[in-house]
Order: structure tokens, then sequence, then C-alpha cells
């Protein structure tokens, strides 16, 4: 049978360490390192804070008959007083002055050497132990055991622990908490179990050990057992007990049962009250924890600092000022003013509600105490406030006092563009090595991809080490802004093998790139049913998302069925109907939302009514629109924007009104910008008004020289009325700044594959079938009394080539391929980048009629649903 090693050999062992480290002789110093900690600078500083261990230290050294219970006693209190190495002062004391130690004193030692998480001094005085015949002591042992834990030696004290002959309550006690500080949770309990099984009887911190681990496993139904133990054992009115059944219950989210265990409390004390108002905030229930503080004073507790940095922080959460400043009052009551803590939870508050003046002189008062925490909280309260240059100033000046910026620096100034070099920043994070976290480099990919440079948002996404999903959902989110369909499905399909599971926010940001033009009609239902798949579909993020990509994909009937699926709305998902009914052309439906909305009273807000706007342009309906920003004017009493001037102006132009449209420009509050003269640019050409048109141009030419629209408009006005040489003059202004037109491209999805067609194209292999079809459909269109509108084709050419250009315009050929290729009765579905001419209208009504086809086409302005020889705008394109 092979015995286990004896303490003493153990102790030997580690001798034999300790003499080799420091090539030193055992029996000439084998209390160096205790020495040298007894002798250190800090002694001195560690004495002045006790006054009275201080004197009763020299009173006892003047005592002619001291004992080694007198030396005991001492040494007790001086770690009790957390005076640590005045301890191992007089220890060193003792050890010269021959004395020979007992167990109780060696036990006292090894406590401060764990107090100060020394191992090397521990195992110094493990050899003692053994030298003086005290291993073999109980509560040396088990002072060995808990020296060993705390300085992360495990398997030295439990190594300790199975040699120990006597073992008691404290020892176990000592080993469990030992595992659970180390991280070793599931041995703890598994020791517990063991313990009782060897019929040992827990101790009120035995208990409290075991509650700790089971708060942080969250292993509510454990934990009542235990709670029924300890019962049983008659320490339920014991408080630093009963304070962990609060701790344990409340991160289970078991709110009733702590509060339970708080009012049958006999005592409290502040950590009790602590813990349940913590709790409260853990488990959001913010108004609960307010009360309990209300409650706290009336009970007369004085207040703590985590009492109030928990407060604070919720009066920052829900911006009240006035009970913030309060609090400061109280915090200078009871002497805590000069708490960092405090100071920094108070600077928040003050950013969260607005007042940057009272947070920095809070941020001034810290000063020669900032730390890293407190700049990066000053910096966060300018963003979040608009001091943008103020946050920049800031940084700048802490990076020139040596405070090194930590991740959640980078990731709030990073927030800052763009009034700094984002490739400064990135240059910056390189250097500190932060460019592999998680938290900075999707800071850096927001960054980037708001500057639309997703090539650099790749670099950045590809070098982060562990990425989180929020990391993911960031880089897809790039890919849809910039509708980027197929890499934003490239990411997803990676995040998918290697095992990520998606959240709300992930899929959100597919089906938003599954709403750009070029994807696959199908791609957004399959991620829809992947939606459902997790049960995330009911989500208001992702369900906002799903009605968006259904309308803009042209299938308004699906997002309507996700609208009212939807168990909660926010003002983002009634925008994204009223939306998606507007680019339908659905003005009935439109105005049936927005009075749904003000029934329930919704708070509206700008955007709302930009789209209301609109959508009574694109319906023709002038008055209705007049009445809406009136509306919003005076009765939600919101000031009108740009934006919103611009929808007027488009409203008024194309209807006609352009005198009106123009009284609006001249009458805004500011500028007009490029979007209203664009406007009315565009309702010239339609009204042949060369003279305003002419001014439109001028004034948007100069807002935007390189936007080709301006030219073309006016160019296409000039032709229009037959002024070649203007045209000309145009066009060749148009080459001398380098401006290129957009060719009008029309696009249409066949089995999941996607063609592209120009005008005149002859590129597709089925060419010789297309325009073969498009000859049929002329010829029928003939018969039909179909005559081309050639004031569509702005080119100096004959009347008979002015009808060919119209008959191979873009959206013709797509429309033609699509009838020869999909089956009959299947709708078409064609999207165009320019807008439909008006010719092209017309023809996509017949050949509604003639091939009895449903035919939706998306072009720049808007979906128009072609059926039976009607469209859905009302001729109002």
């Amino acid at each position: 049978m092979t015995l286990k090693p004896t303490l003493r050999t153990l102790a030997q062992s580690y001798t034999n360490q300790t003499l080799k480290q420091y090539q030193l002789s055992y029996h000439i110093k084998p209390l160096c390192h205790l020495h040298a900690i007894a002798f250190s600078p800090k002694t001195e500083s560690f004495v002045s804070e006790s006054r009275n261990s201080v004197i009763a230290h020299h009173l006892l050294d003047k005592t002619p008959h001291r004992d080694l219970l007198e030396y005991n006693h001492l040494l007790f209190e001086y770690f009790r007083n957390d005076l640590n190495n005045e301890a191992i002062n007089l220890f060193v004391g003792l050890w010269r002055s021959g004395l020979r130690f007992n167990g109780s004193i060696l036990s006292s030692v090894l406590k401060v050497c764990a107090s100060l998480a020394d191992q090397v001094a521990g195992r110094q005085l493990h050899c003692q132990c053994v030298k003086s015949g005290c291993a073999e002591d109980v509560s040396v042992g088990t002072s060995l055991v808990d020296m060993y834990m705390k300085t992360e030696g495990v398997r030295d004290g439990r190594r300790v622990f199975d040699e120990m002959g006597d073992r008691t309550v404290v020892s176990w006690t000592s080993l469990i908490a030992g595992y659970a500080k180390n991280g070793l949770n599931d041995q703890a309990l598994e020791l517990f179990s063991e313990m009782r099984l060897e019929g040992n009887k827990p101790n009120p911190h035995t208990f409290v050990t075991v509650l700790g681990v089971l708060a942080a496993k969250g292993m509510v139904e454990k934990g009542s057992q235990v709670h029924t133990m300890v019962i049983k054992n008659g320490f339920e009115s014991i408080t630093f007990v009963c304070n962990s059944l609060i701790n344990m219950y409340l991160k289970s989210g078991i709110v009733k049962d702590a509060k339970a265990v708080f009012d049958c409390m006999p005592n409290r004390d502040a950590v009790t009250w602590n813990s349940l108002i913590a709790g409260f905030v853990i488990n959001g229930l913010d108004l609960e924890a307010f009360e309990m503080f209300n409650q706290m004073g009336l009970a007369g507790v004085k207040f703590t600092q985590p009492i109030f940095v928990t407060i604070i922080k919720l009066c920052a959460n829900y911006k009240e000022l006035v009970f913030a400043r309060q609090l400061q009052c109280r915090v200078l009551k009871s002497g805590l003013a000069f708490d960092r803590n405090i100071k920094t939870a108070l600077m928040v508050a003050y950013s969260k509600c607005s007042v940057m003046d009272d947070a920095y002189k809070m941020f001034s008062m810290m000063q020669g105490f900032q730390s890293v925490v407190t700049w990066t909280a000053m910096i966060s309260g300018y963003l979040q406030n608009g001091g943008t240059e103020q946050a920049v100033k800031l940084f700048c000046q802490m990076s020139r006092e040596g405070v090194k910026p930590n991740d959640f620096t980078y990731s709030a100034i990073l927030m800052a563009r763009p009034s700094f070099s984002i490739g400064q920043v990135h240059a910056q994070v390189i250097k500190t090595n932060y460019e592999k976290s998680p938290s900075v480099g999707t800071s850096l990919i927001d960054a980037y991809v708001k500057m639309q440079n997703v090539h650099e948002a790749e670099k950045v996404f590809h070098i982060i080490d562990e990425k989180d999903i929020v990391a993911w959902s960031a880089m897809l989110s790039g890919y849809a802004q910039i509708g980027d369909t197929e890499g934003a499905v490239k990411i997803y399909l990676q995040l998918a093998r290697e095992g990520v599971i998606p959240n709300e926010f992930t899929l959100s940001s597919i089906i938003n790139a599954c709403a750009a033009p070029t994807a696959a009609v199908e791609q957004g239902k399959q991620f829809h049913a992947c939606s459902i798949k997790l049960r995330l579909n009911n989500t208001l993020c992702l369900s906002s998302a799903l009605v968006t990509m259904y309308a803009k994909r042209g299938n308004i009937d699906s997002a309507n069925e996700v609208f009212k699926r939807q168990g909660e709305r926010d003002l983002v998902s009634w925008n994204s109907m009223i939306s998606g009914y507007a680019q339908h052309g659905n003005g009935k439906k439109v105005l049936e939302v927005f009075e749904d909305m003000r029934r329930q009273n919704l708070e509206m807000d700008g955007i709302t009514f930009i789209i209301m706007i609109s959508a009574c342009t694109h319906a023709g309906l002038v008055d209705e629109g007049k009445k809406y920003f009136n509306i919003m004017v005076q009765d939600y009493h919101i000031d009108p924007t740009m934006e919103h001037y611009s929808c007027m102006v488009d409203l008024y132009s194309r209807a006609g009104n352009l005198e009106k449209a123009m009284d609006i420009i001249n009458g805004m509050p500011f500028e007009a910008g490029a979007n209203a003269w664009r406007a009315l640019l565009g309702a010239c050409r339609i009204h042949r008004n060369i003279e305003l048109g002419k001014l439109a141009a001028e004034k948007l030419i100069a807002l935007q020289p390189q936007d080709s629209a301006a030219y073309v408009l006016l160019s296409n006005i000039y032709a229009a009325a037959g002024n070649w040489p203007e045209r000309a003059k145009v066009r060749k202004l148009m080459d001398e700044r380098n401006v290129k037109k957009q060719p009008g491209y029309s696009w249409i999805e066949v089995k999941n594959k996607t063609y592209s067609f120009l005008a005149g194209d002859l590129s597709h292999p089925m060419s010789d079938l297309i325009y073969s079809k498009l000859e049929e459909l002329n010829n029928r269109l003939s018969d039909m009394g179909y005559q081309p509108d050639t004031n569509y084709v702005l080119h100096d050419v004959e009347e008979e080539h002015k009808a060919a250009f119209l008959s191979q315009h873009s959206e013709r050929l797509a429309i033609a391929f699509g009838l020869i290729a999909k089956p009959p009765g299947c709708t078409i579905h064609i999207l165009k980048n320019l807008r439909v001419c008006g010719d092209c209208h017309t023809v996509i009504k017949l050949i509604s009629v003639i091939e009895a086809r449903d035919i939706v086409v998306r072009d720049s302005n808007r979906f128009h649903h072609f059926k039976d020889g009607l469209c859905s705008c009302g001729d109002y394109w």
C-alpha cells in the first residue's frame, strides 16, 4: 500500500525550493522574506494608521513578564485592523528573541500572509510550522489551507487539507471558499456534499460560501434547498447569511423570495439594503429601488458608498436632475464627497441630464485622481450632448497628460466622426494593441461603414480575434447600407459555419440587405423563415425590418400581414408601413394608417410627416399634403426641416403649380437645398417651363456640380422644346466637367438569376427571341390603336427613328424576356434605376391586357402595379 506524503515531507520540499530560489541557508536565514516585509518603508505608515495598537505594542515591550497569549492577542489585533506589515514586524521580533512559537501565533501570521497574497512568505512559515512541530495543529492546518487558496495554490491547499489528521467545519469552509474564489464552483459544491456526508455540520460562513457559488451558477433550485438547510440549522436570523440568500435569489431573478427574506430579517445592515436595491436594479425594478432607498433613509440606516453609486446611476438613467443634486448634498453630509466612484457617478448623471457645465465641474474636482474611466465618461457625455468638438479636445488633452485610452475610450471617440480623422484614431488603436478588441473593432467598422468605406471595414472585421454577435451584426449592417446583398449573405453564411447564433439585430441587418434592389426575391423570404425557426420573427426590430423588406420588394400584402401580426409596435413600425403604402401608390391606405396612429395618440416625428407629404405628392393629393404640413406645425409643434419644405415643393411642382412651388422656396427660413431645386427642375421638364427650369438647373449645378441629374434634366427641357443648340451646350458643359450620365438599366429575376438590360441591348443570349417578342408586341399594340409618344425621345433624329428608340427601352426588353422565360400567368417584376418614361408607362399598361399578366415595375420614384390596363399610380407617375 502506498502512503501519502506527510506534511513534514511536503514542507521539506517547500523548504528546498525556497532555499534554492533565494540561494540562502535555511539554518541561517529561515525567515528572510518576512524580515524584508517587516522592515519595508511602508511599515511606518501602517503603524500610524492604528495608534492604539502601536501604544499596546510599546506597553507590551515594557512588560517584564510577557507570554505567548499576549503576543498572540496583539498579532490578532494587528490583523483585524489590516496592519499586516506591523504583524510581520512583531513576528520577526519574536523570532529574533528566540521565543518558541505555538500554533496560535503561527496561525495568525499565516492569515496575514493570506491577506497579503504572499505565497513565498507563506511557504517559509509552512517550513517553520514543521520545524516547531505545530504542523499537526488543526488551526495551523486550516490557516495553511486558507493561505494557499488565497494565493492561487489550489493544489497545495488541497494537499495540506488531505493530510490533516483532524478537520473542523472551519477547515472545510476554508477549502470550499478557496475553490469558489479560484472559479472552481463545481468542485466547491462537490466538497460541500462530501462535508455533509462525513457528518460535518456547516456553519454560517459555509452557507455564505455555498450560496455565493449557487448565485454565480444560477442554480436557484439548489439554492432553495440550501435555504431550507439554513432554517433547519437555525441560521435564518443571522444577517450576513440572509444577505447571501437575498443576493442568490436576486441574481436568479426570484425577486419575490428575496423580498420575503428581507422582510423576515430581525436585523439589517447597510449590505442588506444595498443588496436589495442593487438587485431591484438588475431585475429592471427601478422604481422599487427608489422606494427601497427612501425606506432605508426612513429606517435611519447610514447610506454607504455603494448605495449612493447605485441610486445616482438610476438618476442618470431616468434623467432625474433634481434628485441627483439632492443626492450630492447627502453625499457631502455623509463625508463621502471625495470618493472617486461617487464623483464619477455624479458626473455621468449630470451628463445624461445634459448639464455639461456641472459634469465638467465634477470632472475638474477630480484633478490628480482622474482615471481613464473618468476621462472616458466625460468624453462620452460631450458626445451624447452634441459636444463633438469638446469631446475631441478632451481626448487630445487626455493623451497629452499621459492617460492611455482603453477600449471604451476608443469606442466612444469613434462616434465623434467627422470632427477627427478616423485614420489617425485607427493608427493609435493599432499602436496600443486594441485593433483586435471586439468593442473597438465594432466601432471602427461602424465608422468606416458610415463613410461608405466597406473595404476598410472588412479589413478591421477580419482582424478581430473573438468576434461577438455585435461585430457580426455591424458588418452585416454595413453591407446592407450600401446595398451589397451578396456580401451580406457571404458574411451571414460564415457566421453560421462558425456556429454563432444570430440575434434579432443580426437578422434585421441581413433582411435590410435583402431589401436592396439587386437582391433575389426569395432571399428575404428565406431569412424570414430563419427568424421563425429561431422564434425571433415577432421581435420589434426584426418585424419592422420585415415590413420594410417586403414593401421594398414589391410585396405590400406580405408587408401588411407582418405589420398586423406585430405584438408591439413603435414609431419605426408605423412609419415603415406608411412608407410602404406610399411607395406603392396606395394613398387611401396611407391616410387610414395615419388616422389609426392619431387615434392611438402616438407621438409622431418629422419622418412621419415627410412620408405623409410624399404619399400625397405621388397620389396627387395637393390639399391633403398641405393639410398634413399644417398639422405637423400647429398640432405637433414640429419645426419644418429642409426635407419637409422640399416635399412641399415637390407636391406643388408635380401638380403643375410651379408658382406656388417657387413661393415655398422663397419663403423658406434657409437657403433651398438640392432636393428642392431638383424637384422643381423635374416638374419644369414635364411642364416645359424653360426659364424656370434654367434657374432651377443653375441653382442645382451650383450646389452639386458633379450630379448629372441637373444637366440631363435641363438638356431634356431644351430637347423637348426643340432647342437643340442649347441642348448641345449643356452636353458640352458635362463633357468639360467630366460629368457622366447614369445609363438606364432594367433588371429581372428568372429562376434565381438576375438579368440586366440596357436600351438597345444585344448582349443577352436570347436577344433574337427577345426582339422577335418585341416586334410581336408592337404589332398587337398597333392593332389596339397605340401611337408612340415621341416627345419622350430627346434625340435630334427622324420620327421613325424616335419610335424605334422607344421600342428598345431597357424596361421593354426586360418585360419581353420575362414573357418568354416565365410561365403564363406568373407576375413579372422589373427593377429600373431611372424613372419610367411616359410612353413606356402607357405601353406596359397595354401589355398587361394583351398578355393577361400582372406587371410590377419599381423605378427610381415608386412602384407601379400594372393590371388589366391600369396602373396603381393612377397615371400620376
